[in-house]
């Protein structure tokens, strides 16, 4: 098979992502690949601890390559980072990288012009999914998540560190994608079938912070 990395944003999309592509067998998931903020130590959008990051690849069983970006980023810190994390993808021997994207066409075509010539093929398992139904998919595939990060304009303050189950994705607006795809929710996963267990995350301190609602998980 050949060798494939995984953009793992610690959240449903990847992970179902994920569970699709070991399902399939069509590849070798040789690592993670997650971007990560410097100083805050945290995963980059949806503000999870690292170490609950570490945890999370402990429990698939892979190793996870950290793409570092300063706060308050730009693309360009981005784009040498993630250059950076494709050159060692590249002496690793892999051959593709596996995005959770469902529907915006910007950002596919923006990963796949950063990949154009690298030698790494992205490949979109979820790509074209209708997320009504993917959303419920995730549930019921047994992925367990919780909403980390939303944006107050879209989604009701109360859904901070809420579990994305069916009961979530009933109360959810009209406006609002099931899977907030649009940026209007990000998840933790803290369960799925290729942990090797459950993490047991409580809910720490909720605070707003460059427009956004962040909500602290840990572990006790």
């Amino acid at each position: 098979m050949p060798k494939a990395a995984l953009s793992w944003s610690s959240g449903k999309d990847s992970a179902f992502a994920l569970y699709r592509v070991l399902q399939s067998g069509k590849y070798d998931i040789v690592t993670l690949l997650t971007t990560v903020t410097t100083s805050y130590d945290r995963v980059s959008i949806h503000g999870v601890r690292e170490e609950l990051l570490a945890m999370q690849a402990e429990n698939t069983g892979l190793p996870v390559m950290k793409v570092e970006i300063p706060p308050k980023s730009s693309n360009a810190d981005y784009e040498r980072a993630m250059a950076e994390a494709v050159q060692k993808l590249n002496h690793m021997g892999v051959e593709y990288i596996i995005f959770g994207d469902i529907f915006l066409e910007d950002v596919k075509r923006y990963r796949e012009d950063r990949m154009a010539g690298t030698g790494i093929t992205p490949v979109f398992p979820n790509w074209g999914e209708d997320t009504g139904k993917m959303a419920r998919d995730i549930v019921n595939a047994g992925i367990g998540a919780r909403i980390v990060c939303l944006d107050p304009k879209k989604l009701d303050r109360r859904f901070g560190g809420a579990e994305f189950d069916l009961e979530f994705l009933g109360s959810l607006p009209p406006d609002v994608d099931p899977c907030g795809e649009r940026g209007e929710f990000h998840t933790f996963v803290y369960r799925a079938p290729f942990f090797a267990k459950s993490l047991g995350v409580k809910t720490g301190e909720i605070v707003e912070r460059d427009g956004f609602l962040f909500t602290d998980l840990y572990i006790p």
